[in-house]
Protein backbone atom coordinates (compact mmCIF):
# COMPACT_ATOMS: atom_id res chain seq x y z
CA UNK A 1 0.00 0.00 0.00
CA UNK A 2 3.00 2.01 1.06
CA UNK A 3 4.93 1.40 -2.36
CA UNK A 4 1.45 2.38 -4.63
CA UNK A 5 1.21 5.57 -2.60
CA UNK A 6 4.67 6.33 -3.26
CA UNK A 7 4.32 5.90 -6.95
CA UNK A 8 1.01 7.89 -7.43
CA UNK A 9 3.32 10.28 -5.35
CA UNK A 10 5.94 10.24 -7.71
CA UNK A 11 3.92 10.39 -11.02
CA UNK A 12 1.88 13.63 -9.82
CA UNK A 13 4.35 15.38 -8.46
CA UNK A 14 6.09 14.66 -12.26
CA UNK A 15 2.53 16.05 -13.78
CA UNK A 16 2.42 18.84 -11.46
CA UNK A 17 6.11 20.01 -11.34
CA UNK A 18 6.62 19.83 -15.64
CA UNK A 19 2.70 20.87 -16.26
CA UNK A 20 3.96 24.12 -13.68
CA UNK A 21 7.02 24.84 -15.66
CA UNK A 22 5.64 24.96 -19.22
CA UNK A 23 2.65 27.33 -17.83
CA UNK A 24 5.52 29.51 -17.12
CA UNK A 25 7.59 29.62 -20.12
CA UNK A 26 4.16 29.76 -22.15
CA UNK A 27 3.37 32.95 -20.11
CA UNK A 28 6.31 34.52 -20.24
CA UNK A 29 5.97 33.79 -24.00
CA UNK A 30 2.65 35.59 -24.47
CA UNK A 31 3.34 38.27 -21.99
CA UNK A 32 7.22 39.04 -24.13
CA UNK A 33 4.78 38.85 -27.14
CA UNK A 34 2.48 41.26 -26.40
CA UNK A 35 5.44 43.89 -25.74
CA UNK A 36 6.67 42.91 -29.41
CA UNK A 37 2.73 43.22 -30.51
CA UNK A 38 2.52 46.78 -28.82
CA UNK A 39 6.03 47.49 -30.03
CA UNK A 40 4.52 46.88 -33.46
CA UNK A 41 6.90 44.70 -33.69
CA UNK A 42 10.25 46.66 -33.15
CA UNK A 43 12.63 46.00 -30.62
CA UNK A 44 11.82 45.40 -27.31
CA UNK A 45 14.47 47.00 -24.41
CA UNK A 46 16.20 44.17 -22.41
CA UNK A 47 13.81 41.37 -24.06
CA UNK A 48 17.26 39.51 -24.59
CA UNK A 49 18.36 39.89 -21.07
CA UNK A 50 14.89 38.77 -19.61
CA UNK A 51 14.95 35.90 -22.17
CA UNK A 52 18.31 34.38 -20.40
CA UNK A 53 17.08 35.08 -17.00
CA UNK A 54 13.71 33.10 -17.08
CA UNK A 55 15.85 30.31 -19.12
CA UNK A 56 18.94 30.34 -16.33
CA UNK A 57 16.15 30.24 -13.28
CA UNK A 58 14.19 28.01 -14.67
CA UNK A 59 17.06 25.17 -16.04
CA UNK A 60 18.52 25.90 -12.42
CA UNK A 61 15.18 25.61 -10.16
CA UNK A 62 14.48 21.96 -12.59
CA UNK A 63 17.91 20.57 -11.94
CA UNK A 64 17.53 21.51 -7.93
CA UNK A 65 14.18 19.90 -7.78
CA UNK A 66 15.24 17.00 -9.37
CA UNK A 67 18.18 16.85 -7.20
CA UNK A 68 15.48 16.94 -4.05
CA UNK A 69 13.46 14.80 -5.51
CA UNK A 70 16.03 11.90 -6.38
CA UNK A 71 17.06 12.68 -2.42
CA UNK A 72 13.50 12.19 -1.51
CA UNK A 73 13.54 8.80 -3.63
CA UNK A 74 11.17 9.74 -6.42
CA UNK A 75 12.96 8.49 -9.80
CA UNK A 76 10.08 9.67 -11.98
CA UNK A 77 9.78 12.85 -10.30
CA UNK A 78 13.71 13.49 -10.96
CA UNK A 79 13.50 12.28 -14.26
CA UNK A 80 10.83 14.97 -16.14
CA UNK A 81 12.95 17.48 -14.10
CA UNK A 82 16.22 16.01 -15.79
CA UNK A 83 13.91 16.64 -18.94
CA UNK A 84 12.52 20.10 -18.52
CA UNK A 85 16.04 21.16 -17.20
CA UNK A 86 18.01 19.61 -20.08
CA UNK A 87 16.10 21.29 -23.18
CA UNK A 88 16.01 24.47 -20.94
CA UNK A 89 19.73 24.72 -20.45
CA UNK A 90 20.17 23.82 -24.56
CA UNK A 91 18.22 27.17 -25.18
CA UNK A 92 20.05 28.82 -22.89
CA UNK A 93 23.04 28.29 -24.30
CA UNK A 94 21.94 28.66 -27.64
CA UNK A 95 21.03 32.03 -26.84
CA UNK A 96 23.70 33.38 -24.60
CA UNK A 97 25.80 31.90 -27.76
CA UNK A 98 24.02 33.74 -30.15
CA UNK A 99 23.72 37.01 -27.94
CA UNK A 100 27.40 37.08 -27.16
CA UNK A 101 28.43 36.64 -30.97
CA UNK A 102 25.98 39.59 -32.00
CA UNK A 103 27.87 41.65 -29.19
CA UNK A 104 31.27 40.33 -30.54
CA UNK A 105 30.75 41.47 -34.08
CA UNK A 106 29.43 45.02 -33.71
CA UNK A 107 32.27 45.82 -31.31
CA UNK A 108 34.74 44.08 -34.13
CA UNK A 109 32.44 46.40 -36.43
CA UNK A 110 32.76 49.70 -34.49
CA UNK A 111 36.56 49.17 -33.86
CA UNK A 112 37.27 48.57 -37.43
CA UNK A 113 34.80 52.03 -38.27
CA UNK A 114 37.22 53.95 -35.49
CA UNK A 115 40.16 52.66 -37.22
CA UNK A 116 39.32 53.33 -40.34
CA UNK A 117 37.83 57.00 -39.38
CA UNK A 118 40.96 57.54 -37.85
CA UNK A 119 43.63 56.30 -40.85
CA UNK A 120 41.48 58.71 -43.02
CA UNK A 121 41.98 61.80 -40.73
CA UNK A 122 45.46 61.43 -40.01
CA UNK A 123 45.74 61.03 -44.55
CA UNK A 124 43.83 63.98 -44.61
CA UNK A 125 46.28 65.87 -42.29
CA UNK A 126 49.69 64.42 -44.02
CA UNK A 127 48.44 65.45 -47.53
CA UNK A 128 47.45 69.48 -46.29
CA UNK A 129 51.20 69.96 -45.32
CA UNK A 130 52.96 70.93 -41.95
CA UNK A 131 52.27 74.32 -42.15
CA UNK A 132 48.62 74.18 -42.78
CA UNK A 133 48.49 71.38 -39.33
CA UNK A 134 50.37 74.00 -37.68
CA UNK A 135 48.02 76.78 -38.14
CA UNK A 136 45.08 74.25 -37.13
CA UNK A 137 46.37 73.64 -34.47
CA UNK A 138 47.19 77.09 -32.94
CA UNK A 139 43.30 78.11 -34.44
CA UNK A 140 44.90 80.94 -37.08
CA UNK A 141 43.80 80.89 -40.44
CA UNK A 142 46.93 80.58 -43.09
CA UNK A 143 47.88 83.30 -45.24
CA UNK A 144 49.88 82.89 -48.35
CA UNK A 145 53.66 82.58 -47.89
CA UNK A 146 55.60 84.93 -50.46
Amino acid sequence: MVNMLMWILDLGLAVLMSGLEVAALVAFWFVEGMKKWAAKGGPVPGATSRFLMVLSGGSTSSALIGYGFSCADLPVACASQVVVAAPLTLLLVLGAGTEGGKRITGYRLRRRLRRERRRRHESQRESSGPASATARRCGRPQSPRH
